[in-house]
């Protein structure tokens, strides 16, 4: 009898002790999602991850990712990355042509075969008679670079300043200059202008002009009046002579100074940029030709156009 008693007994306890247990799993369950949820709002948020390749600051010092720990870049949650800088852009101007006569060209090969290089079009007047005459006329316009004459003419101070053999004096007579002036043409074949070499007392004498401009005409040759003399009158005279001419407006490299020459060239942009164009001279020097490479292209992409000398007689 009492067995079946103790019996019935766990028999009736057994719903009221699942009961129990059911609760305890949901207070546990309760209090882990509570403590999950203090934990969620109380941690800090994980810190970003700074890119590799991410600018950093001025004021940040650079190191080189190959020796740059890793830990470091990826622990760097002060780092924020900065957008990129773009590099300045050269200012645009108005737009306007120029040419760039190189002088005294003849001496070698490699000056020429330097300027061509650059991949703007100069042009290339040579003195009659230099060793390597004919070479650098048939290696520039192989090229199709323009060619002129670099006209020897007598200058002011002459004897004492020197002057080329087969340059023309103002005492030779009219049949003198003619024959020394054709032979100097002939010399320089493929040529389609000149221009004065020296000649600050020669340009001045309107009767020797007249003479030299009149060979020109017949040779269909233009003429650009270097002006190595405000009293020069080969501009005036080609005009009334119905030569195709032109003058020029700046020597670039009276000083032999890449920061001068580059001054130089900005000076005859702003002058194409008022005018339309502007015809500049320089020379094969070594600091000429490294500040031609190192600035006409900046020139080019501030909208100068660069163009054959030919290109802007009248």
């Amino acid at each position: 009898m009492a067995g079946r008693q103790n019996k019935n007994n766990r028999r009736k306890a057994s719903p009221k002790t699942s009961w129990i247990g059911l609760l305890v799993v949901v207070a546990l369950l309760v209090g882990a999602l509570a403590g999950l949820e203090f934990v969620k709002k109380g941690s800090p948020p994980p810190a970003p991850v700074e890119p590799i390749n991410s600018p950093v600051k001025p004021s940040q010092t650079l190191i080189s990712t190959a020796v740059r720990p890793v830990q470091n870049r990826l622990s760097s949650a002060s780092l924020q990355p900065v957008a990129p800088v773009a590099p300045p852009k050269i200012s645009k101007g108005r737009p306007g042509k120029v040419a760039i006569i190189i002088d005294d060209m003849g001496t070698n090969i490699q000056e020429v075969q330097s300027l061509m290089g650059i991949g703007i079009p100069l042009t290339f007047s040579i003195i009659p008679g230099l060793p390597k005459a004919l070479d650098v006329a048939g290696r520039a316009k192989e090229h199709g670079y323009q060619v002129m004459i670099h006209l020897p003419m007598e200058p002011e101070g002459y004897p004492k300043r020197r002057l080329e053999k087969n340059g023309l004096l103002l005492a030779q007579s009219d049949e003198e200059t003619r024959q020394l002036l054709a032979a100097i043409l002939q010399s320089v074949p493929g040529a389609v202008g000149a221009n004065n070499h020296m000649g600050s007392r020669f340009t001045a004498n309107k009767g020797k002009m007249q003479l030299v401009l009149s060979v020109l005409k017949e040779k269909e040759l233009f003429f650009v009046d270097s002006m190595t003399t405000p009293k020069s009158v080969g501009f005036q005279v080609a005009q009334q002579l119905g030569v195709k001419t032109a003058v020029r407006q700046v020597f670039l490299d009276n000083v032999q100074d890449q920061a001068a020459i580059r001054k130089q060239l900005q000076q005859l942009a702003t002058v194409a940029r008022k005018r339309g164009s502007a015809i500049g001279i320089c020379h094969p020097h070594p600091a000429t030709i490294k500040a031609l490479q190192k600035y006409l292209p900046e020139l080019e992409q501030s909208g100068i156009t660069f163009v054959a000398a030919g290109d802007l007689v009248r």
